[in-house]
């Protein structure tokens, strides 16, 4: 019986490569396999060979997502393997993002079994989940030491065929209902499993329902001719040349930006960081997605307070919903104790 080939797709970091810095580091085939590959190797077993390493920086992959996806799948189907597995990404979003989709393209466009493994909050879990097996995994580098033998363990039984299990197995699960037989009927499951809830004993419900983040809405304003008003914005607006560097896909970080004395958003002075939609609109004129502009004249004519003095800007594209939350605990504390009423947040 021939071994079970398989493929590992990584960005620079794990690669060996480099970090952020060297995260624009185009499509390559490894000469040799990093340290992550050898392991993933020596613990699939002596059924299986990791014949080869695809490499593909973060940045470049969401900044030329079809160029990338091209040259990638190109590089894997040369190796004409039987499985290729992405990963672990932890939490790095755009690594998740590009991890999930090469395994997407090579189970649709190569027919070939592909796996990820990432953390929960990675975006790439939300978009693919219902396209790929996703492996748990924790949210550092620093579960490595459990990811990979968990990842291994999946990909051999996957490989295999045999049946799979969100649970037993550690996947997320794709949403996928499927019809069985079974010794009891519903009706005696389902109250069985009341009992136990109302005894308080554990039971697994046949159907989860989704979890929903319900934010409850502030008083309106009382007066808004004098209130303070905040813009923040996930359209990516930020200076000419994006000082901070905010990633166009996945971002890691945001930007506060001083806009004091400032009466319109100008070509020459502004510009959008967002790769998740065109930006030549955008960037002839940047207030059509943070509108300065409008607020000044509504400034003028008293119909609000005043225009706060600094904008809140990062990219929604991709980012996790972990990092959007922290970044609205940093900067809606500066908004407090500024003394802010209201914000407008502008999308894209």
């Amino acid at each position: 019986m021939s071994k079970l080939k398989v493929v590992h797709y990584l960005n620079q970091f794990f690669a060996g490569i480099g970090g952020e810095e060297k995260a624009d580091v185009a499509p390559q085939i490894l000469e040799k396999l990093p340290p992550v590959s050898m392991q993933l190797a020596k613990l699939l077993g002596e059924d299986a060979e990791v014949v080869g390493a695809v490499v593909c920086g973060d940045s470049y992959f969401n900044e030329n997502l079809d160029a990338a996806r091209e040259e990638v799948l190109n590089m894997i189907k040369s190796f004409e393997p039987d499985m290729l597995i992405a990963g672990p990404c932890f939490n790095a979003g755009r690594y998740g993002m590009a991890a999930a989709t090469v395994a997407t393209d090579v189970e649709e466009k190569l027919k070939i079994k592909a796996i990820a493994a990432m953390y929960d909050e990675n975006p790439g879990v939300d978009v693919f989940r219902k396209n790929i097996y996703i492996v748990k995994t924790s949210d550092s580098a620093a579960g490595m030491r459990k990811a990979l033998p968990a990842v291994a363990a999946f990909a051999k039984k996957y490989a295999a065929g045999e049946e799979l299990d969100p649970v037993a197995d550690g996947f997320f699960a794709k949403g996928v209902r499927v019809n069985q037989f079974v010794e009891e009927r519903g009706s005696k499951r389902a109250v069985d499993m009341l009992i136990k809830k109302i005894r308080g004993e554990e039971f697994v419900t046949e159907y989860p329902m989704p979890e929903f983040d319900r934010v409850d809405p502030n008083p309106a304003v009382k007066d808004i001719t004098k209130a303070k008003i905040a813009l923040v914005t996930s359209g990516g607006t930020v200076p000419k040349g994006n000082p901070d560097h905010i990633e166009s896909s996945s971002a890691s970080k945001y930007g506060e930006y001083d806009i004091s004395g400032v009466e319109t958003l100008t070509e020459e002075t502004y510009e959008t960081a967002h790769g998740g939609y065109d930006p030549t609109y955008a960037n002839t004129q940047p207030n059509r997605v943070l509108p300065v502009d409008v607020l000044r004249d509504l400034e003028k004519e008293g119909k609000i307070g005043e225009l706060y003095k600094y904008f809140y800007t990062t990219v929604g594209n991709g980012t996790s919903v972990a990092n959007s939350k922290k970044f609205a605990a940093e900067f809606s504390k500066k908004l407090v104790a500024d003394g802010v009423d209201a914000v407008i947040l502008t999308s894209t």
